[in-house]
């Protein structure tokens, strides 16, 4: 089956209005909010959220059915290239992480009455949500080893345990915490997910992790948090005891894709950026466009960034069509290699830029910093390079013998063999 990514014409027109949108309404707000409070700030999002509301193009990341617009993995690529470009894009079009991954997870997990409780007010952006996985205590790539911990008393989890870097976490209504509830189980069935309340006696939400990226805008960030002895609901687990990690690997995969096209679209304003500046720019007796430097820069960066958004397109075509399961190898390559694509092209938009490029006159600077980040959240490189690697060794097996199958000298003594017969043939017949 070919790969397609060409989409029908009227949504089209919606990326189109979505691109200005952004440039006119969302850009401008970077540089507002330094000068209103978090209430004022919000009105003003609240605002061009309803305008998104409009134009139907709100929370497309869940089937109609969930609350949603249901688009597909593949148009929702799209939106987020273009959501992308802007820290508040997915804010205003409800699809901002963790809360897109949160509501998913309590759309195809959830009961009935903790999606009425905090999916639907979670999907019209009345609340926020945070994920509550990472501990500081252990390696964050390799999560079996969390230590946080839930044990039944009667109708109650009782919860006690150590987190980081729980985005959102500051400004969180509702917490989805991953806890051990098994420890003697298999190392992928001793944990489960835990709706907590922000504001449960016992969470103790200890600071915003100060990080190279700068504390985002209102508390948006990366909280510490302790749980000591928080009690909520035995109903507030969310599906089955031990199914924890494969929750979290429903949520992980369409977050990751989405990541992609929000830094792709990033790396294109970054890149905007660079060409104009090297046609505005003069030195040494013309333009900085004019030097082979900078050419190659923007002759390298168009080529990484092609070959990223074909990659990510891809990876969602395969999650449309097959699943996520089968996009597991594409979904690793992404988020790896769109990760480091990111990086490069903002460096040499910065390089390109100069002193002005290292200023905050720009968003270079600031986009530079979360660029590192990349490399390191939903997975760090180096652990989808060995998934990668893992599932495409899998289609090989050795060969007997010291040679690679192609370079057996048997073979090539039989294909000379067989060669020489198809010569003779030809020639009789010549």
């Amino acid at each position: 089956m070919p790969w397609d990514f060409e989409t029908e014409p009227e949504f089209e027109e919606k990326l189109a209005w979505m691109r200005t949108f952004m440039r006119e309404e969302v850009w401008p707000l970077e540089v507002a909010v330094d000068d209103m409070d978090r209430e004022s700030a919000f009105r003003v999002v609240r605002s061009l959220q309803d305008e998104v509301k409009k134009r139907g193009l709100w929370a497309t990341h869940l089937p109609p059915e969930m609350g949603g617009q249901g688009m597909g993995q593949v148009k929702l690529g799209l939106m987020h290239e273009i959501e992308g470009t802007s820290f508040w894009g997915p804010i205003i079009f409800g699809n901002n992480a963790p809360d897109t991954g949160n509501s998913e997870v309590l759309a195809l997990f959830g009961t009935e009455e903790q999606k009425r409780q905090w999916l639907d007010p979670l999907l019209d952006k009345k609340i926020f949500s945070a994920f509550s996985m990472t501990e500081p205590e252990h390696a964050g790539s390799d999560p079996v080893n969390m230590s946080t911990t839930a044990v039944l008393d009667g109708d109650e989890w009782v919860i006690n345990g150590h987190k980081w870097f729980t985005s959102n976490g500051m400004v969180a209504s509702i917490l989805i915490v991953m806890v051990v509830t098994d420890p003697d189980a298999a190392p992928y069935q001793r944990a489960s997910m835990i709706l907590v309340p922000r504001d449960t006696p016992g969470v103790d939400v200890v600071r915003n992790v100060p990080v190279m990226g700068g504390h985002e805008h209102f508390g948006f960030g990366h909280a510490e948090i302790y749980y000591r002895d928080v009690r909520v609901p035995k109903s507030n687990l969310i599906g089955k005891i031990g199914q924890g990690f494969e929750i979290a690997q429903h949520r992980l995969g369409p977050g990751r894709i989405h990541h992609c096209m929000r830094w792709l679209g990033q790396s294109r304003r970054a890149f905007d950026i660079m060409c104009e500046r090297a046609l505005q720019r003069h030195a040494f007796g013309g333009p900085l466009a004019s030097k082979q430097t900078v050419q190659n820069w923007i002759a390298d960066s168009t080529a990484e960034m092609q070959a990223a958004r074909l990659m990510t397109l891809h990876a969602a075509w395969m999650m449309d069509k097959h699943g996520q399961q089968a996009a597991r190898k594409e979904i690793s390559l992404i988020k790896f290699f769109g990760a480091q694509v990111l990086y490069n092209v903002i460096d040499r938009a910065i390089q390109t830029c100069g002193a002005l490029g290292y200023s905050a006159d720009l968003p270079l600077e600031w986009m530079y910093r979360q660029a590192r980040a990349s490399r390191l959240y939903d997975g760090a490189d180096e652990v989808h390079r060995q998934t990668v690697a893992r599932l495409v060794l899998k289609d090989y097996k050795a060969p007997e013998g010291i040679y690679p199958t192609d370079h057996i000298p048997t073979r090539r003594a039989a294909a000379r063999e067989k060669f020489a017969h198809l010569l003779e043939h030809a020639t009789a017949n010549a």
